[in-house]
């Protein structure tokens, strides 16, 4: 007889998976069947109150707009009858009557045959008249009269009462967006207070426990909580009235009191975070006992977003986005806007959008919908559009784009050279008016402030020093960082340029072994010395940079075939192998002098290298460029960079 087998338990690690992925659109269209057709509260506010709010009701004219016969120009008031023979041959004398007609000044006496009385532009138009002769078309006869040599037509510059808007008239049907054009139409025929969908009272909770609010001190291990400022300014955006109630640690009964404190007096609530299954996130575990029908889609093909978690409780929207920025932005965006909205009886977003080419291949992933945001430049055949994303940790990528394109489920890439729509975050395309694609380094902001202060916009997208020269070679930039090392000739950069490219020199700036300061293994050492005695200690973990970088090629050169533990750690940019290091995550690796002393970290200088910029020749003259190499050469930059590190060529 076998014993029988213990229960399994579940590892800490471990994590639920998502049972059913949804489409992008069938996630969308179970939330608005659990949500819609519903009855959107209404208020009542003062005018100035309901801009950018819709009305709840239709709302109709109570007075005629105008409120009288009114004239449209400076003149005189007449009978047309008594001016019917006028002309140039024949001029009709018409006494002037005693008074004055302005604006706000009700007459008194009537226009009778052979009378006219002045009128200005807006003045009531008097009993008798049915005409208004411009003053233009006059010429005085004496103190008391006038002589006219134009006929005028019955109605002659005078709008009638109700022209505008007629009492009874429908001036706005319910569901229209109030605008500054509805408010002065509205405020015409004298309403003050109007009926309007209320805003939908929007909770907003960031959850988890490595979450430090800004302006606090930023504890070991902690970021500081984002999603938390961007969600709420993205709700008032589309319509909601936003309530951050801050950041909760991932502690599920406490967690469990605040959202359903949340739910009570808000119409929706949204968190961030939590909604991954795994054994620390808690929150769409919560969100299951908060009312039916509960969780309506938890796993959505789309990228980046997949762990989104739709649900309604008891009526009211329940959300919870993924933890990282870009898929939480992304996600909001494309899934919760459109609910939002409705749910302020908003229309649905108008988002414009371009066409721009693609100039490098974009894998995507087979089965879910792709987003990808992009910067836009102007290249000699139309725009150009350069992904930006950093992953979906990176909220910048938000800040520096111009919009995304969308990659189908179906596809397993975007090749190089596709024309793609770009769906724009703005209005309108915003070209800049230099466009710098390759190897970026913090000495280039230096150079390009004095651009910014005259009111030129500086795009600065890093590809890499070889994915800049490639940029320079299609047309799609007007200069390219470099710092490339020949090893054959020994030289950096020129050996590299081509065709229709020049070099303009930079700065110099030092490459060098980085540590932390009290490490016996390397001080007093040399660059070769230090890196061997980091061979010689299998403890002693190095930080490498990425392929195509030059400072990769300076890393090989002194490692020769070696392939330390940690070589293939590659990040894309001097401060990451420093943070690497002073985090203790790595021993070694190699950055530039600016970037080691602004990390208190040691530093062993092993080589002078260019930093320079291959020009496109043919984007020599254009201002922008030639005020880049006005600020490159002048004193104020020079000293600027002398200071901060770097050696000006």
């Amino acid at each position: 007889m076998t014993e029988p087998m213990a229960p399994s338990t579940k590892s800490s690690v471990e994590q639920d998976q998502f049972l059913t992925i949804l489409s992008r659109e069938e996630a969308l269209a179970r939330f608005e069947a659990a949500l819609f057709p519903r009855h959107l509260a209404a208020e009542e506010l003062d005018l100035a109150a309901a801009l950018g709010l819709v009305t709840a009701t239709d709302i109709v004219a109570a007075v005629d707009v105008p409120p009288f016969d009114r004239s449209n120009v400076d003149g005189f008031a007449v009978r047309s009858a008594d001016i019917a023979t006028a002309g140039e041959a024949v001029s009709v004398r018409l006494t002037l009557n005693d008074e004055v007609i302005a604006c706000g000044t009700a007459p008194h006496l009537p226009v009778t045959r052979g009378t006219a009385t002045p009128i200005a532009t807006g003045g009531p138009v008097p009993r008798g008249a049915d005409a208004v002769v411009m003053v233009e078309h006059t010429h005085p006869a004496g103190d008391s009269a006038i002589e006219i040599r134009r006929a005028a037509s019955p109605g002659q510059f005078v709008s009638y009462a109700g022209s505008d808007i007629a009492r009874g008239e429908i001036l706005l049907r319910a569901g229209t967006l109030i605008g500054s054009r509805e408010i002065g139409m509205l405020a015409a025929s004298g309403v003050a207070r109007v009926s309007v969908v209320r805003k939908p009272r929007v909770a907003i909770i960031s959850t988890g426990d490595e979450l430090v609010q800004p302006g606090q001190p930023l504890r070991p291990a902690a970021i500081f909580d984002t999603n938390g400022a961007i969600v709420t300014a993205a709700v008032s955006e589309n319509g909601g009235e936003a309530s951050f109630l801050g950041a909760f640690p991932d502690d599920a009964v406490k967690l469990e009191a605040v959202m359903r404190q949340a739910l009570a007096t808000s119409d929706m609530l949204i968190l961030s975070g939590g909604t991954s299954k795994g054994e620390g996130d808690v929150s769409h575990r919560i969100v299951s006992k908060l009312g039916e029908p509960g969780i309506i889609a938890h796993g959505v093909a789309l990228k980046p977003g997949k762990p989104l978690c739709l649900a309604v409780c008891d009526g009211k929207p329940v959300v919870i986005l993924p933890g990282f920025p870009t898929s939480a932005m992304f996600t909001f965006h494309d899934m919760i806007v459109p609910v939002l909205r409705r749910l302020a009886g908003l229309p649905p977003r108008n988002d414009a959008r371009v066409m721009a080419k693609v100039p490098v291949r974009i894998a995507s992933e087979l089965g879910r919908t792709e987003f990808v945001m992009v910067s836009l430049v102007e290249g000699d055949a139309g725009l150009i559009a350069y992904p930006t994303g950093k992953g979906s940790g990176a909220i910048t990528s938000f800040a520096q784009a111009d919009g995304f394109l969308k990659i189908e489920a179906l596809a397993e890439q975007m090749p190089a050279g596709t024309d793609a729509e770009v769906t724009l975050f703005t209005p309108h395309v915003r070209v800049p008016d230099l466009v710098i694609v390759g190897s970026h380094c913090t000495g280039l902001d230096l150079v390009t402030a004095p651009l910014a202060r005259a009111g030129l916009s500086v795009r600065s997208i890093s590809v890499g020093s070889l994915g800049g020269l490639s940029a320079a070679r299609r047309g799609e930039c007007d200069l390219a960082p470099i710092h490339l090392l020949d090893e054959k000739t020994d030289t950096y950069n020129v050996p590299f340029l081509v065709d229709g490219l020049e070099l303009v020199p930079g700065y110099r700036r030092m490459q060098g072994i980085v540590f932390r300061a009290g490490d016996i293994r390397f001080e007093g050492l040399g660059a070769e010395d230090a890196v061997r005695a980091a061979l010689n200690d299998p403890s002693c973990l190095m930080v490498n940079r990425n392929q195509g970088a030059g400072t990769r090629i300076l890393i090989d050169r002194l490692l020769g075939e070696a392939r330390p533990d940690g070589y293939w750690n590659q990040p894309r940019s001097h401060n990451a192998v420093a943070a690497a290091v002073a985090q203790n995550r790595a021993d070694w690796g190699m950055t530039i002098a600016p970037v080691a002393r602004a990390a208190g970290l040691g530093f062993i200088p092993f080589a002078d290298e260019h930093y320079d910029f291959a020009l496109v020749t043919a984007r020599k003259q254009r201002p922008a460029v030639r005020a880049f190499l006005d600020a490159l050469h002048s004193a104020e930059v020079r000293n600027a960079l002398e200071q901060a590190g770097f050696r000006p060529a």
